[in-house]
């Protein structure tokens, strides 16, 4: 009867010891803990605890540093990207976006095969097989859907079976993510999307592990793992953009005086949390202006003085939330009170519907204004006569007048007539003396005739300001010196030609007459006769004032 007792106490104390081959959810998952590691933790939607039990048999689970993860993947090391789109309002959704990243040269096709693309090679070198994996071949074996151990390897971790959506046969990776003390699993391709409700998850920064399994016949083979961050906040995550014109750098939170500035207030709500909700934006810019209170989240202000100036914007949004206990539940405020308090935790009751609980957002900037250019005008243009023999470039001079202090640089742009296309771009410092007037002369070169764009710009340390013009540079101008010069010369060239020609046939016509007789002292008359033709030609007149009369041989 001893011996019976002895055996009944050791079943009882092996009963109260787990079986080495069993673990845990949070053993296979987590590779280390903090000190302050907690098992409670409110229960998220569709998820379990990572208490479960975990099926080593068919996911085996592998230590950092394990040498097997170097050959888990043919080709090449599996990567893989978690990202999330927190911050996230509590109570809203926080989405989580996983990527697997293959080896170079590797992809997963429409079909869900995982193929080399042509013509790359991987870290082992080309394979002479198109497919790094043949998935269709081991899915369709015959003890795929008939066999008896069917329902044993398409299971999950915890031993529940895959869903059977439409063609789940060629999902071929097992996604584990593990937060919060709980676990969710899923069946996808290379890359999946899971979303989870902040309502019941403790604010601060988080953490969300990817486990990332390959499915392989009748086991699973692990190939990557990830973790990253999210965070839960109870403020409404928001930005503020600051921009105003002529301003030279937007995020020294630097402006210029009497120009406005828009502020324009980015809330960060990618699941539409705060649609329904009734949004207000007070504005306090630190000019003694007063508060102004919106529901527009943009708004122009213009500073006219030179300083710093604190800059104070509250956000209020009603938000679905838990009703309070009848012992403190508050009177049901009006929206002139919800606007006074900046209480980050105010209830209130409607009969009927669900309670509200006011959320609000908070930023806070010290923004400096300085003198700038406000302003810049050309008001004239004027072609540059240049002396011969002209340059091929045409130049203009742009007498340019500002707004503001002297500018310390001028730029030009010049470019097509749709100002799209750059031709020429120039900078030059303004060292010139202008006094307190702001007036310059820019001047400038173009190519050829034509229409051009040109945009000028004028710049000092904290401000920018552009204008531009079009530019229309006409052909060179037929009445310029170098044309009229070139011009007399082809002229005095055809009239000389002209008259050797009217001399030649008045020569000709000369020589056709014969001689009466030769008389003393006529040497030398046929040369003068010959220019008095041509002189009668081209200056005819009275024929009695003729020289030739008064040579005329004598009397026979």
């Amino acid at each position: 009867m001893g011996y019976l007792y002895y055996f009944l106490g050791f079943l009882l104390l092996a009963a109260r010891l787990p079986p080495d081959a069993a673990k845990r959810f949070h053993e296979a998952l987590s590779n280390e803990r903090t000190s302050d590691y907690i098992r409670e933790y409110n229960q998220l939607s569709g998820w379990s605890s990572d208490e479960n039990d975990w099926n080593e048999r068919l996911y085996p689970v592998w230590k950092r540093g394990d040498p097997r993860w170097k050959n888990s993947w043919k080709g090449g090391n599996m990567r893989v990207v978690l990202t999330s789109d927190s911050p996230a309002l509590v109570g809203s959704n926080v989405t989580f976006v996983v990527k697997l990243v293959f080896p170079r040269g590797q992809k997963e096709d429409a079909d869900g095969n995982l193929v080399y693309e042509k013509n790359c090679r991987d870290d082992t070198g080309p394979s002479p097989d198109p497919h790094v994996y043949n998935w269709t071949a081991w899915t369709e074996d015959d003890d795929w859907e008939s066999g008896p151990n069917q329902s044993h390897h398409n299971v999950f971790p915890d031993g529940r079976p895959f869903p059977h959506h439409h063609g789940w046969r060629k999902w071929n990776f097992v996604y584990v993510f593990h937060t919060l003390g709980q676990y969710f699993q899923k069946l996808g391709r290379c890359s999946e999307r899971i979303s989870i409700n902040t309502a019941n998850v403790t604010l601060g920064p988080q953490i969300m592990e990817v486990t990332v399994y390959r499915r392989h016949r009748w086991t699973h083979v692990p190939v990557t793992k990830a973790k990253a961050v999210y965070v839960v906040t109870d403020q409404i995550p928001m930005f503020v953009n600051m921009s105003q014109r002529n301003d030279r750098n937007s995020s020294d939170d630097t402006f210029l005086r009497d120009l406005p500035i828009t502020f324009n207030v980015l809330i960060h709500d990618p699941s539409h949390f705060l649609n329904e909700s009734a949004i207000y934006y007070k504005w306090n810019f630190g000019d003694n202006t007063g508060l102004i209170v919106s529901n527009n989240h943009t708004l122009n202000h213009l500073y006219v003085l030179d300083g710093n100036f604190s800059f104070n914007l509250t956000v209020q949004a009603a938000v679905p939330g838990p009703c309070p206990s009848p012992s403190r539940r508050p009177p049901r405020p009006t929206p002139s009170s919800l606007l006074a308090g900046d209480d980050p935790l105010e209830l209130r009751d409607i009969p009927g519907e669900d309670c509200e609980i006011t959320r609000y957002g908070y930023s806070k900037a010290t923004i400096t204004i300085v003198e700038g250019i406000l302003e810049v005008n050309i008001i004239q243009m004027t072609d540059v006569q240049m002396p011969m023999p002209q340059p091929a470039d045409s130049l203009m001079d742009f007498v340019v007048t500002c707004q503001g202090p002297i500018p310390t640089e001028v730029c030009t742009i010049i470019s097509d007539p749709t100002c799209q296309i750059a031709q020429n771009a120039v900078c030059n410092p303004v060292d010139v003396d202008m006094g307190d007037r702001c007036l310059l002369t820019v001047r400038r070169a173009f190519n050829g005739s034509g229409t051009y764009c040109m945009n000028l710009t004028l710049g000092d340390d904290t401000s920018l300001v552009l204008t531009s013009t079009l530019v229309s540079i006409p052909g060179r101008d037929a009445g310029s010196p170098l044309r009229m010069a070139n011009g007399a010369l082809v002229s005095v060239v055809f009239l000389a030609i002209f008259v050797t020609v009217i001399a030649l046939l008045v020569y000709k016509k000369h020589k056709e007459y014969k001689q009466i007789g030769n008389r003393t002292g006529t040497r030398g008359q046929g040369l003068n006769v010959f220019l008095n033709h041509v002189k009668v030609m081209f200056f005819p007149g009275s024929r009695e004032k003729d020289p030739l009369l008064k040579n005329q041989p004598g009397t026979l």
